[in-house]
């Protein structure tokens, strides 16, 4: 049976149509946000997956060109691979709601949002997070729900709740923010170095909004919601626990996870796993279950290590950081390179320059958004872990890791009138053991750096992790996780900032959300770390950008010209920027507004073609003194050219001080000459002196 329901939501208004379409889903949702649409489903198998141990969700975010008037561009007329929003976008989804489905379900779920129209005040992001969350809550699907999801901006020190397209664009603050009915589970920002206090309030004004909304997902369920369905549990039997525990003691579990090196630890633990597969052998209903137990086991363990114990299994406290290194220039033939290093975890950052024109150009739904001037690309080798398989490109969480770095490092960016480049840095795993994210942070900064990019601010990034017990107040946060605390711990909670403010902050957790305690002391946590890598451990090595490019660098220089004139310097079918180009060997780019960006190696050859485009605009006056080749010769003078498609001519007469008989007795073709601008008549013809009497005026 179809149904509507409407609330107000930011001054728009938010409709969700339940039964209208996808009747054949577990839950559909019809989210209409403003003139916005997405269908967002949710569908589960009958049946669990075999031989897995954890839970199979998907996500999925379908950015359909005609919601924007668009059909694709390349041969292929239809939507290719995800686009990187779109990757970003289902990342956002997932994270608030895979800790809400039962920690034992195997079937295999799929949330599927296909954006349909897109009105740019209404974020179709944003409602295909709520519509995920409706269309689940109200299907069959086991969900400990609802969850909300609310956008906050940042304008002029006020807070703007679902900014619209124009107030993105000057707000110093794009916060994302999910919860459930008492807490927060989600935290997605950027922040032009906004003061940690500032984002603070901003999250929990999110968190009220989403109560809200909350409240309208209630009346949706109550209406519409169909009965949870039972499933067949993936639970570890109690009895295999007892077993494994008489074999494997406590004190013997915790002696093998209680070391600082990745490697040692997971030899450990593979004899352990060995000598209890083979003991377990001949129990064919224990059997399966045997890897997912001592999983469990040794989450136990270490959970209650920390909780308890306050031991860390690396023997940190509970607040200190793994030893830390930052170098530069490792790499000499780049334009700039740095590698950070953070206990096992370690990024080496090349950064590239290039002319504006190699920007990356998007074709996507955001009509305001079609080119990305700076771009961060982080790589995740299998070696990095002592792993072995095939590379086969960048997964989700390589896209989503490069883009938190990204997001990081851009509003500490010089604008591209002050620095007119492209720029590519990306961040390789050289060894990973937790915050390969962050480190790609500080890596970054220092390439940068080292490559002469004059940024406002140094950034660093750091992660806290999370411990929970019983009750809200049993917790404890760890500074600076590393992968076995991150794996068997509750939070991963990654701010990346200058010691201004926030400029990133990325949440992930495991349990049913945060208290505001816990968030404010990750919060502060992440500052007094980000502090000490700064002034500690990456300002001894480079205190600021250098005020050079490499010598392999390009070098670009701007100039703006009147765009009327434009056509004058790209000339007839492109034959005057073309032969500036084969003169100079530069590469010059030209946009509408006038801007001229020219691109070289070579500082002279640069100059060379900005002179010429120079004297192509320069309307030529009398008393204006030029340096041009004799091009035609003629009895009664010579034709000096002065720029391209612009010559002009000295008389006979004023060839030299001195009576001269024929021209050729004074000039060539080919000749480098110096003149004077005597008169530029009415028809535009150009009359030049050579003599020296009258350079001399």
């Amino acid at each position: 049976m179809f149904k509507s329901f409407s609330m107000d939501l930011a001054g728009r208004k938010l409709t969700v149509e339940v039964g209208r379409v996808a009747a054949q889903a577990n839950g559909a949702a019809f989210m209409h946000y403003g003139d916005t649409v997405v269908l967002s489903t949710a569908t589960a198998s009958s049946k669990p997956r075999e031989g897995i141990d954890f839970f199979p969700l998907s996500v999925e975010y379908e950015e359909k060109l005609y919601a924007v008037g668009k059909i694709p561009g390349g041969f292929n007329k239809r939507e290719g691979k995800a686009s990187e929003n779109a990757i970003l976008t289902s990342r956002v989804i997932d994270r608030p709601m895979r800790p809400l489905f039962p920690k034992d379900y195997r079937n295999d779920v799929t949330l599927d949002n296909v954006v349909m129209s897109v009105d740019p005040d209404c974020s179709p992001e944003l409602t295909a997070m709520l519509g995920s969350a409706i269309a689940t809550c109200i299907s069959d699907i086991p969900f400990d729900g609802p969850c909300a999801t609310t956008q906050v901006g940042l304008i002029d020190g006020e807070f703007v709740i679902n900014p619209t397209a124009d107030q993105k664009r000057v707000s110093d603050l794009a916060l994302t923010v999910a919860s459930t009915r008492e807490k927060v589970i989600m935290i997605e920002a950027g922040a032009n170095e906004v003061p940690e206090q500032k984002v603070l309030d901003a999250i929990f004004k999110a968190h009220e909004v989403n109560q809200e909304i909350i409240r309208f997902i209630d009346t949706i369920a109550a209406e519409c919601g169909k009965e949870k369905h039972t499933y067949e549990s993936c639970a570890v039997p109690e009895e295999l626990f007892a077993a494994i525990r008489e074999l494997v003691p406590p004190q013997e579990m915790e002696e093998a996870v209680f070391t600082d090196d990745k490697q040692t630890r997971d030899k450990n633990m593979n004899a352990i796993t060995a000598r209890l597969e083979e003991a377990f052998a001949e129990n064919e209903e224990w059997l399966p279950f045997v890897g997912d137990a001592i999983y469990q086991y040794e989450k136990k363990t270490v959970r209650k290590m920390i909780l308890k114990d306050h031991r860390r299994p690396d023997g940190r406290a509970i607040d200190q950081i793994r030893p830390l290194a930052a170098e530069i220039d490792l790499l000499p033939r780049v334009h700039g390179s740095g590698m950070f290093t953070r206990g096992q975890t370690q990024i080496l950052n090349a950064c590239t320059l290039a002319p504006l024109s190699e920007a990356q150009k998007i074709d996507g739904m955001d009509v305001n958004e079609t080119s990305k001037r700076y771009m961060h690309h982080y790589n995740f080798p299998s070696f990095s872990v002592g792993e072995t398989k095939p590379s086969r490109g960048p997964g989700r969480r390589e896209i989503g890791h490069g883009a938190l770095a990204e997001r990081a490092l851009v509003p500490v960016l010089p604008s591209e009138e002050e620095f007119p480049y492209a720029i590519r840095t990306v961040s390789e795993t050289m060894e990973s053991n937790g915050s390969t994210s962050q480190a790609s942070i500080c890596a970054s900064t220092l390439s940068l750096m080292a490559a002469g990019v004059p940024i406002k601010e140094m950034v660093a990034g750091i992660s806290c992790g999370l411990v929970t017990g019983d009750t809200d107040d049993d917790y404890i946060v760890l500074t600076d996780i590393q992968g076995l605390e991150d794996f068997f711990g509750d939070m991963d909670f990654k701010v990346g900032g200058t010691k201004n403010g926030i400029t990133a902050i990325q949440m992930d957790i495991k349990i049913h959300g945060l208290t505001r305690p816990i968030i404010e002391e990750a919060i502060a946590r992440t500052r007094q770390a980000r502090m000490y890598i700064l002034d500690e451990v990456m300002k001894p090595v480079i205190s600021e950008p250098r005020k050079h490019l490499s010598p392999y660098a390009p070098k670009i220089k701007q100039i703006s010209i009147d765009p009327q004139k434009i056509g004058d310097v790209v000339g007839k079918q492109g034959k005057v920027i073309n032969k500036i180009i084969e003169e100079t060997g530069v590469k010059i780019d030209i946009t509408d507004d006038g801007a001229v960006n020219v691109c070289g190696t070579d500082e002279a050859m640069i100059d060379r073609a900005i002179d010429i485009i120079t004297s192509i605009v320069t309307d030529i006056e009398a008393g204006m003194v030029f340096t041009g080749k004799v091009v035609r010769i003629m009895n009664f003078g010579a034709f000096v050219q002065l720029a391209p498609n612009k010559d002009g001519m000295v008389h006979i007469s004023k060839l030299s001080d001195k009576r001269v008989g024929k021209v050729e007795d004074v000039v060539n073709i080919g000749d480098e000459v110096t003149v004077k601008v005597t008169e530029v008549d009415k028809m535009g013809r150009i009359n030049l002196t050579m003599r020296p009497s009258d350079l001399a005026e």
